[in-house]
């Protein structure tokens, strides 16, 4: 046993010595990347595993639609990255191989299909999430989910921290022994400032009243209580905003509660709740398939689906039928981030109609509806008449 206990202690002091010196790198970090003084601004495409190219490459067609003036002179150029498939991840026994990650960084904003994260059972290594490899390599912090149905009256954003929490470690948990196994929680008053304060300030940018912190810190009090804290800190500099908190269980149940969820507004939590609740708040929307997300840091942002590559539909060869609302949600997102806010003003506005209003073709994922191609041409007709 003492043995255990040794070498167990002497994996817990290399991941703390691991975690200083990321607090470091965070002191040290640069100012966000202006897009506006670049030459050519860079776009990363990778297709993903599963149904992910099916719903990317349809994705990417829109953009290039949307982006051909720039593109013509330019400004704009796109980039098809490969080596993100959970076939190469596997190879090389890693999350994201290396020469991939440098395609990435040679890239400003990145599209992203979703990739496989092996289970047990699987046929593949134990090998770390891509998606948070990504977030950490890159240092996307911010993790930024809307949800907005008008008919319900939800306007929601979620800002969830990327880079920390339950999934910092992840994939370097002890196994103490055959009884005993543990994983990491990690909160530093460096991850949760940024992540905060990029709140408040876009509610401060865009005009929203209210910010809701949601932690469990009446029982995680070392790593739950000290976001909640700096979140109480930082909102003494927003009079003009609303602050309260919530617990993640209650909130839960007060999404669902049709007298109290429309007041709620900007909401900012810890990794790992902010995974459970933004796809729980995606079902008002139409589910997982219709919501994208933000991946925000200093230099680099990526943008994706909130769900994963449903390799059932490709077995099953059904993944022309992938919805791609997804990742046409995301690259709303990609161009607000990018300063083409008329142009995401335009493509959420024809999301909306194809998806909500008009419904000229609908998906199911089966062949009694379209296909993704087939829903992109209509949303790209549907921009055309506004």
């Amino acid at each position: 046993m003492e043995k255990q206990i040794k070498r167990a202690s002497e994996r817990f002091e290399e991941l703390l010595r691991g975690q200083l010196a990321r607090i470091e790198q965070m002191k040290s970090g640069n100012d966000f990347l202006n897009y506006a003084s670049l030459d050519t601004l860079i776009i990363g495409v990778c297709g993903g595993d599963g149904i992910g190219p099916a719903i990317t490459s349809q994705a990417k067609r829109v953009l290039e639609t949307l982006l051909s003036s720039e593109v013509g002179v330019g400004k704009v150029e796109f980039r098809d990255i490969n080596g993100l498939t959970i076939e190469r991840r596997a190879e090389c026994g890693k999350a994201i191989p290396e020469d991939t990650l440098e395609e990435l960084k040679a890239c400003h904003v990145i599209l992203k299909g979703p990739t496989t994260t092996p289970r047990a059972g699987d046929p593949w290594p134990n090998i770390e999430s891509a998606n948070v490899a990504m977030r950490k390599s890159l240092d996307l912090f911010a993790n930024v989910r809307p949800v907005k149905v008008p008919a319900l009256n939800i306007d929601w954003v979620f800002f969830r921290e990327n880079t920390e929490g339950a999934y910092a470690m992840g994939s370097q948990g002890v196994h103490v022994s055959d009884d005993l196994a543990i994983d990491f929680t990690v909160t530093t008053s460096q991850g949760s400032d940024r992540i905060i304060r990029t709140a408040f300030e876009y509610a401060r940018k865009t005009g929203r009243k209210r910010l809701t912190a949601v932690t469990k810190a009446n029982v995680v009090k070392a790593t739950d209580g000290k976001f909640l804290s700096i979140a109480k800190e930082i909102a003494k500099n927003y009079p003009e905003i609303s602050f309260d908190d919530w617990y993640i269980d209650i909130m839960a149940a007060k999404l669902v509660d049709e007298k109290r969820r429309s007041g709620f507004d900007v909401m900012v939590l810890p990794n790992l709740y902010g995974d459970i609740l933004t796809d729980e708040a995606a079902e008002f929307q139409g589910g997982v398939g219709t919501a994208g997300s933000a991946n925000l840091g200093r230099q680099y942002a990526m943008f994706e689906a909130i769900h994963g590559s449903a390799p059932r539909m490709v077995e099953e060869g059904r993944a022309q039928y992938a919805d791609p609302c997804s990742m046409l949600r995301a690259s709303v997102l990609l161009l607000e981030h990018i300063g083409k806010s008329d142009l995401a003003s335009r493509l959420e506005r024809a999301l909306d109609i194809c998806m909500y209003e008009e419904r000229k073709l609908v998906i199911t994922g089966r062949h009694d509806g379209c296909t993704s191609a087939q829903f992109a041409d209509y949303v790209t007709e549907t921009m055309s008449k506004l």
